[in-house]
C-alpha cells in the first residue's frame, strides 16, 4: 500500500517548531501504519531522542541555536532517523517517503539520516549546522 502523509497535521506540528513565539524545538513524524502523521513535539532535544529505536524509523523536524559571539540564529534541520532493526524494505521504502515529509517541511538548512544514536547527540548536529552556516566569528577576541 502506498504511503500516505497527514498534511494538516503534520503541518500544524512544523509550523510550532517554527514559530518564534513558542519555545517547541522539535516535531517528530512517525509511521503509522501507511500514514505518516506527527509523533509528538517538545522543548526538550533528549525527548525527541528517546523517540528513536532501534526498531523504529521517523522524521525529526529539530530547531538549533546556533551563532557566534556576533549573532544568534535559528537553524533547522531534517532529521530521517532509520534504526538498526529496520528491514531492508522499509529502509528501502524510506528514500520515497521523504518526498512525502518534504512537501511539508520545506525549510531547513541541512538534512541528516542516521541510524547510529552518537549522530544524534545535539552537539554533532549543532556543529554540523555551523560548518553549513558560513561564517564564524567564534575565535574573535570579544
Amino acid at each position: 500500500m502506498a504511503t500516505r502523509i497527514d498534511k494538516e497535521a503534520c503541518r500544524e506540528a512544523y509550523n510550532l517548531v517554527r514559530d518564534d513565539t513558542t519555545d517547541i524545538n522539535w516535531a517528530a513524524f512517525k509511521y503509522d501504519g501507511p500514514m505518516i502523521v506527527p509523533a509528538g513535539h517538545g522543548t526538550d532535544y533528549a525527548d525527541f531522542k528517546s523517540q528513536c529505536s532501534d526498531d523504529n524509523r521517523l522524521f525529526g523536524f529539530v530547531r538549533i541555536t546556533t551563532g557566534d559571539a556576533m549573532s544568534k540564529r535559528a537553524k533547522f534541520t531534517l532529521i530521517t532517523w532509520i534504526g538498526e532493526n529496520v528491514s531492508g524494505l522499509q529502509r528501502a521504502k524510506i528514500s520515497t517517503d521523504k518526498t512525502l515529509v518534504k512537501d511539508v517541511v520545506q525549510n531547513f538548512a541541512k538534512e541528516f539520516m542516521v541510524s547510529d544514536m552518537r549522530e544524534l547527540e545535539e552537539d554533532y548536529i549543532r556543529n554540523e549546522l555551523k560548518k553549513a552556516g558560513g561564517a564564524n566569528y567564534d575565535a574573535q577576541a570579544e
